[in-house]
């Protein structure tokens, strides 16, 4: 099961999958509605928190 990184419900299409920018480590998934919204996320692995 996949979920977003920033409202945490699960994803089944339309989102994105990318590494942390700031640290590379940490996977961050985002769903079309927070991606749109501009809703922001937290790195699980640094803290580092984006748009």
């Amino acid at each position: 099961m996949i979920k977003c990184s920033s409202c945490n419900t699960e994803v089944t299409n339309d989102y994105v999958k990318f590494k942390c920018p700031n640290c590379g480590k940490a996977v961050i998934t985002r769903c079309l509605k927070c991606r749109k919204n501009a809703i922001p996320y937290t790195c699980p692995e640094c803290g580092f928190t984006g748009p």
